[in-house]
């Protein structure tokens, strides 16, 4: 407030983001180091994903290989673009669509890569055919028990496969979209009228989100028994994991920066402060992840119901040793 009763607002806080040369030369010694404890764990997060995808390339075969190396390289992916927006601020746009776009196409490779633990979709309908999907799931329709079960057939499969695709398209023609639009000065995330396109397509977006969580859940429903085996428990809270901390803590802390409850503290404003703070968090975060996803994805694969080789020499030693005792009866 000034000497005659008028509030000033500092420029700072409803400023943009600062340069990144203004950030390098502002950085005292807590930032310096924290910013390069933060850096060496986004890039130790890539080199472990690096080693982890030449291990599942040379270890795994087909289609299985690629699902796992996308939805395997999330966190990795989010931890780094997470990095970059903290060296860069004006660069948080981009990063976040950079991330919401990868993360949308790994919603549809988690649903993929559990049909293609089961043996793809002949090994699927083939061991799942006979049972009825439960579609009174999460998070569209988790307190709909009256809801039928459905029968398994290929169209089913296909309804699956189109429902997390559509997130995937779609997610990134809205950045494309939204990119377009900002070089205009119409997209403006900060902006919240009615009049500014980000108030359409995030809503928007946020509806395509949900309906693509929707088969996910229904697939890890009735596969978590029969994948036990291979983990899929852990990997799917993993995902869940990855989902709400890159979407649903990101949208939290920006929606409490532009109400203004995360203070300005120049250089930044109040909207840049909440997303360096997301970044850091995020940084950490992904870092903790992928040093839990190494535990669960780098290991040795085998097909749904193999026989360890031991296990069928033991097995045919009984049978050969009940033939004997039959002998010896007679």
């Amino acid at each position: 407030m000034d000497d005659f009763g008028n509030v000033t607002i500092d420029p700072y806080c409803t400023g943009k983001p600062p340069l990144a040369i203004d950030i390098i030369l502002n950085l005292d010694v807590f930032g310096i180091v924290l910013y390069a404890v933060l850096t060496v764990m986004a890039l130790i997060s890539v080199l472990v994903y690096m080693e982890e995808a030449v291990y599942i390339y040379k270890k795994i075969p087909g289609p299985k290989k690629t699902a796992i190396m996308w939805v395997n390289g999330a966190a990795p992916l989010i931890g780094t673009t997470a990095c970059l927006g903290m060296w860069i601020p004006r660069s948080t746009m981009f990063t976040d669509f950079t991330a919401a776009t990868y993360f949308a196409i790994v919603i549809h490779m988690f649903l993929v890569m559990m049909i293609e633990e089961c043996g793809g979709d002949e090994g699927f309908l083939k061991q799942c055919g006979k049972n009825r999907l439960k579609i009174s799931t999460g998070p569209c329709c988790c307190c709909c028990l009256c809801l039928p079960y459905v029968g398994i057939s290929r169209r089913t499969l296909f309804l699956l496969k189109a429902g997390t695709f559509q997130f995937a398209f779609f997610r990134m023609v809205f950045t494309i979209l939204s990119i377009l639009l900002w070089t205009n000065d119409n997209f403006d995330t900060a902006n919240l009228s009615i009049t500014s396109a980000a108030i359409w397509i995030n809503p928007f977006v946020g509806i395509l989100t949900i309906i693509s969580l929707w088969p996910v859940a229904m697939m890890f429903n009735q596969t978590r028994g029969l994948l036990s085996s291979k983990k899929i428990i852990p990997k799917f809270v993993l995902y869940q994991l990855v989902l709400i901390l890159s979407q649903l803590q990101s949208a939290i802390i920006n929606i409490l920066a532009m109400g203004g409850n995360i203070a300005c503290a120049p250089p930044f404003s109040s909207q840049a402060r909440g997303s360096f703070m997301n970044q850091q968090l995020l940084i950490m975060e992904m870092f903790i992840v992928t040093l839990v996803s190494r535990i669960f994805y780098r290991r040795r694969y085998e097909e749904l119901g193999a026989v360890d080789e031991h296990e069928e020499d033991n097995m045919d030693n009984a049978k050969i040793q009940l033939k004997e005792d039959g002998v010896q009866w007679a």
